[in-house]
């Protein structure tokens, strides 16, 4: 079994298709994971959402912020933005399995010694701690969905080991589906989406930090297309190469760590 990871799909399902032909991916011998925002702003997010669902346990993803914002505007928490390209999948005859299947979803997937979230991993968490605050909103997410989609959206607070209830939600989902920039404490900057070469003062990327506590771990993530798939060092892989955005769809060999391209 071949195990892939690929980046941000947004409803790009058709380059999505052309790039698995290119590699012979095999949905009965094979697995496709995703970093999040399978759908939202490209031309096919309904289509892309029913075949991930359709690939059963050859296909997972991890949420990413789009995600959270479709099930928030099914929810009727959050008011749809006039560049949504969700209209398909609310007015869709199976809304409510595919939203179900949505909120099933994780934030963070560990597998062949890599790790996959959305955004990134704040520089002081361990892996131990992240996967610990990732259940959590899991947990809420699946069992009290409409209340954590309520409090979901803001800027604020920063993390903090002890905050409690929505605003540690808050914090992690930030941290877990927004982070770009931040400082070694947890502040971050929700708003700054440049590239690298230009961090907010006092702040770095989330994975330049010398003292981050996941040097040693792979972690392969989306979120930052103004990356462009640059090299942000070893043991980091960053799968969103702007796809929706008229660049390319990237897909990493987790095995062999190659990745393939396909234009957008």
């Amino acid at each position: 079994m071949t195990c892939y990871a690929v980046g941000d799909i947004q409803g790009c399902l058709d380059p999505l298709r052309r790039l698995l032909d290119s590699v012979a991916f095999d949905p009965t011998q094979d697995r496709l994971l995703a970093v999040g925002d399978i759908v939202n702003r490209g031309p096919d997010s309904l289509a892309a959402l029913r075949w991930a669902c359709a690939l059963g346990a050859s296909f997972d993803m991890v949420l990413g912020n789009h995600d959270l914002h479709l099930l928030a505007v099914a929810a009727g928490v959050r008011t749809a933005h006039p560049k949504d390209t969700l209209d398909g999948i609310l007015t869709a005859p199976d809304r409510d399995a595919l939203l179900h299947w949505l909120r099933q979803r994780p934030l963070l997937i560990e597998v062949q010694g890599h790790v996959l979230v959305h955004a990134g991993i704040l520089p002081g968490w361990s892996l131990a701690q992240a996967r610990g605050y990732a259940s959590e909103v899991e947990t809420v997410l699946r069992t009290e969905s409409i209340a954590l989609l309520r409090e979901l959206y803001g800027d604020a607070p920063d993390w903090r080991a002890d905050l409690a209830g929505p605003a540690r939600w808050r914090a992690i989902v930030n941290v877990f589906t927004r982070m770009r920039f931040c400082d070694a404490a947890g502040r971050l900057d929700l708003r700054t989406k440049t590239g690298p070469e230009s961090p907010p003062p006092g702040l770095l990327p989330w994975y330049a930090h010398a003292g981050r506590a996941t040097r040693d771990i792979a972690i392969v993530f989306g979120h930052w297309a103004a990356l462009n798939g640059a090299d942000c060092g070893a043991g980091l892989f960053p799968l969103d190469t702007g796809c929706v955005w008229g660049g390319r769809l990237r897909l990493m060999n987790l095995s062999t760590g190659r990745y393939h391209h396909c234009p957008c």
